[in-house]
């Protein structure tokens, strides 16, 4: 080889390094579930920031599969680069039919979350394995105008139920501004799941009672995540109580 050709070989390498150096960090789009909101992401968005990530925290309209995972698409499509994208809950659900409709989608994870497959629903999946006690902690049903039904947790039973490992006070917070849920959302068939063709990342609790971590465990396992965290212990609000391991594994999913 040439002294030239070995110079622009070399020159060639460190652009290339320079530039795999210089290349942003995918942005972090967190989806809240349901009898949630954007703030319990709280915590691990502000570690997610510490450490450089652009973070949204997307409203979730929480009214049908179709029409939130379309609203989280359009939110992802006019992200510029590559997005990390994360479900807590329900929300879960919205993000494995959201991500089919987005090319810059590069990973998914799994926050105590559904991993529906195609023609399956949050509440089957609840009810596939024993130990949930959510249907007994629900509030009176709201009637709503149109005819649809929302749900909530009984505010006195939110703490125990939904986030037994987060202080009574911020339980208290949690539960007063929790956002209900539509009963067609829960009902509501999935498509054809996005964890088929990107890598997804699971993390939860084996204390949860919302959906029991046995379930957890087997959505994990179907989708065939790449890391599987579990917390002992740990409520159905593990972002909450336990934002750095959730931080970390995004920024896993993130590399």
């Amino acid at each position: 080889m040439s002294k030239f050709a070995a110079s622009l070989a070399v020159a060639t390498a460190l652009i290339s390094a320079s530039a795999v150096a210089q290349s942003p960090k995918p942005t972090i789009v967190l989806v809240h579930g349901a009898f949630a909101d954007s703030s319990s992401w709280n915590g691990v968005t502000r570690i997610l920031q510490k450490d450089g990530y652009s973070v949204v925290a997307a409203a979730n309209p929480l009214r049908s599969v179709s029409a939130d995972a379309a609203y989280v698409s359009s939110v992802v499509n006019n992200i510029k680069g590559p997005v990390v994208l994360v479900g807590h809950s329900y929300g879960g659900q919205v993000i494995t039919n959201a991500a089919r409709e987005t090319n810059n989608v590069k990973s998914l994870v799994y926050v105590a979350a559904f991993a529906p497959d195609a023609g399956e629903a949050a509440a089957d999946l609840a009810g596939k394995f024993p130990g949930g006690t959510l249907g007994q902690a629900l509030a009176a049903p709201v009637k709503l105008a149109d005819g649809s039904i929302d749900l909530s947790i009984d505010q006195a039973k939110f703490h125990e139920q939904f986030a037994h490992d987060v202080s009574a006070e911020d339980a208290a917070l949690m539960a007063a501004g929790q956002r209900p849920i539509t009963e067609a959302a829960l009902t509501e068939k999935s498509g054809e799941p996005a964890w088929k063709t990107r890598p997804s990342y699971f993390i939860y609790g084996d204390g949860d009672k919302n959906i029991p971590a046995q379930g957890l465990g087997f959505m994990a396992e179907r989708a065939g995540s790449k890391h599987t965290v579990v917390i002992k212990g740990a409520s159905h609000v593990v972002m909450v109580s336990h934002p750095q391991a959730v931080a970390t594994l995004i920024e896993e999913a993130a590399q």
